[in-house]
C-alpha cells in the first residue's frame, strides 16, 4: 500500500492539482474534505472519488471557524498518521493537512454567509456554524480547482450549504452528495461516536429507531408531518439527554412542511446522548427505511 504525499501548504496544492488536470477535465480531480478522525464513511467517499477521478486529492483539516463556544474543537479526535494510512488504503493520491494560518492569514476578515438554507435545524442550535464550513469550502475550493468534490448526506444540510455556495459564486466545482454509512446495527457513522461510553452508544440506536419507524410509515401511506414527526421522536426524546430537533423539510430548501408531505421530505433529527451531540436523516420518498 503506497501511502499519499502529504503536503501543508496551499501553493503547492494548486500546483499539483493543476497538473494532475492535464487535459483540462475537472473531472480529471475528485476531492475529499474532511476534519480527520476518518472512518468507513469517509473511505466510502473517497472510494467514489477513486472511481471517478484520475487523481484523488483529501484534506485533513479542524476548520475551527465553524466551532461554537463550548463546542469540542480542542477535544475534536485527531489521528493524521492514522488517517492518512486508512486513505492509502483506498487509493488516495494525496493529502493535504495544512495548519489554521495556511488557511486563515494574518488579518483575515473574508467570511461567506448562505441565506436560508443555513438559518434552520443545525444552523438555528450552532450559530454561525455554517458561515464556518461555507467560508473554509470555499477556500478549499479555490485552493484544489476544478474537481468533483465528495460530501456525505449524514451531514444533510451541509451538503445543501456547499452545494450553494458553489453555485452561487461560481466555482468550478461539481458537488457529489454520498449515501450515509452505516453501522451493521444502523447507527450512522461519525467522528463523534468515539466519545460515547458503552451504555450512551446502545441509548444512541434509538435515532435510527425512529427514523426508521417514521419512514415505514410514510412508505404505508402517511403523509401527515407531524405525525411523521411525532413516531421519530418518540424513541429519540425517550433516549436522548436533550433533543434539539426531529423535524420534516423540504429536502431542496429545507422550509418547513406544513401540508401533506409530497413525493420526497427531508426528516431530520439532532440530539445530545450524554454531552456528544449526532445527528442523523433519511429523505423520505428516497432513502429505504434505514433498517433496512
Amino acid at each position: 500500500m503506497a501511502l499519499p504525499q502529504i503536503v501543508g501548504h496551499a501553493s503547492d496544492i494548486r500546483a499539483m492539482c493543476a497538473a494532475a488536470r492535464g487535459n483540462g477535465s475537472a473531472r480529471s480531480v475528485g476531492f475529499l474534505p474532511t476534519m480527520g478522525a476518518l472512518h468507513a464513511g469517509h473511505l466510502a467517499l473517497a472510494l467514489a472519488a477513486r472511481k471517478q477521478a484520475s487523481y484523488v486529492v483529501a484534506s485533513i483539516f479542524v476548520n475551527p471557524t465553524q466551532f461554537g463556544p463550548g463546542e469540542d474543537l480542542r477535544r475534536y479526535p485527531r489521528d493524521l498518521e492514522g488517517d492518512v494510512a486508512k486513505l492509502g488504503s483506498v487509493g488516495v493520491d494525496l493529502v493535504f493537512a495544512p495548519e489554521p494560518g495556511e488557511l486563515y492569514l494574518a488579518g483575515d476578515q473574508t467570511r461567506v454567509r448562505v441565506g436560508d438554507l443555513a438559518e434552520p435545524l443545525c444552523g438555528s442550535s450552532r450559530p454561525g456554524h455554517f458561515e464556518g464550513v461555507a467560508t473554509v469550502v470555499a477556500k478549499l475550493f479555490n485552493i484544489v480547482g476544478p474537481c468533483a468534490a465528495f460530501f456525505g448526506k449524514k451531514d444533510y444540510q451541509q451538503l445543501l450549504v456547499v452545494r450553494r455556495v458553489a453555485r452561487d459564486l461560481f466555482l468550478p466545482v461539481e458537488i457529489e452528495g454520498c449515501p450515509i454509512v452505516r453501522e451493521a446495527d444502523g447507527m450512522a457513522m461519525s467522528s463523534r461516536n468515539v466519545y460515547l461510553s458503552p451504555e450512551e452508544r446502545i441509548r444512541a440506536l434509538a435515532i435510527v429507531r425512529g427514523l426508521d419507524a417514521a419512514a415505514r410509515l410514510f412508505a404505508g401511506g402517511e403523509r401527515r408531518p407531524r405525525e411523521l414527526e411525532r413516531v421519530a421522536r418518540g424513541p429519540v426524546g425517550r433516549a436522548a439527554s436533550s433533543v434539539d430537533y426531529v423535524e420534516v423539510r423540504d429536502a431542496e430548501t429545507l422550509a418547513p412542511v406544513e401540508g401533506p408531505v409530497g413525493d420526497r421530505a427531508l426528516l431530520a433529527v439532532a440530539c445530545r446522548i450524554g454531552t456528544t451531540r449526532l445527528i442523523d436523516n433519511v429523505v423520505l420518498g428516497e432513502d429505504p427505511p434505514p433498517l433496512g
